[in-house]
């Protein structure tokens, strides 16, 4: 399976689940309201929900662009001071769906194979505290572009869990609903 074949569909199926629970977030809002939710965090030490969506979609810039070799835009830099201020400046839900919805464009606009660089050459990622990892492209999907999505994405469902917006198992997972055999989802 080429990386473009495995990325790809993990990160628009995933983004698309992510705008559904913010959906439902602001469909059944906790009290506060809906665009609260966007200053919740589940710890103090740790980002909002704001930060969570925004480093979600950012793992997705990154990993689109340093799998072409390309520099990563301005917008990639923006992006993450927007994340970084979501204490601060939290923003609307509209807001966190724009981010979602830029990024899912992003994913439209690439060409078939356009992940599927040389399997040999490195990726240099380099660290904002000096730390470099020298990576195949293999390497950097599997070990830092989809964990690291993982993780901005569990934070963000863990902090709508903890505020009470009535997800389960079922939302997380909801794209596996075109995979069930007629007759066998239980009564």
């Amino acid at each position: 399976m080429s990386l473009t074949d495995l990325l790809v569909p993990t990160w628009r199926q995933m983004l698309g689940t992510l705008a559904r629970w913010l959906d439902k977030a602001e469909g059944q809002p906790p009290a506060g309201g809906a665009d609260a939710l966007l200053a919740a965090r589940l710890a103090p030490d740790m980002f909002p929900l704001a930060t969570q969506v925004r480093f979600a979609c950012v793992q997705v810039w990154e990993g689109v662009h340093r799998l072409q070799r390309q520099d990563l835009p301005a917008s990639v830099a923006a992006l993450l001071d927007e994340g970084r201020a979501g204490g601060e400046a939290p923003g609307a839900l509209a807001d966190a769906r724009a981010r979602i919805a830029e990024t899912l464009a992003l994913l439209d606009g690439l060409a078939p194979g356009a992940l599927d660089a040389d399997p040999a050459a490195p990726i240099a990622h380099a660290l904002p505290n000096g730390m470099i990892f020298d990576l195949t492209p293999e390497q950097y999907a599997r070990d830092w572009a989809l964990p690291q999505f993982y993780f901005h994405l569990m934070a963000a469902y863990s902090i709508l869990r903890a505020q009470g917006v009535p997800l389960g198992k079922a939302d997380y997972v909801a794209h596996m609903f075109g995979y069930l055999r007629p007759g066998t989802a239980p009564g």
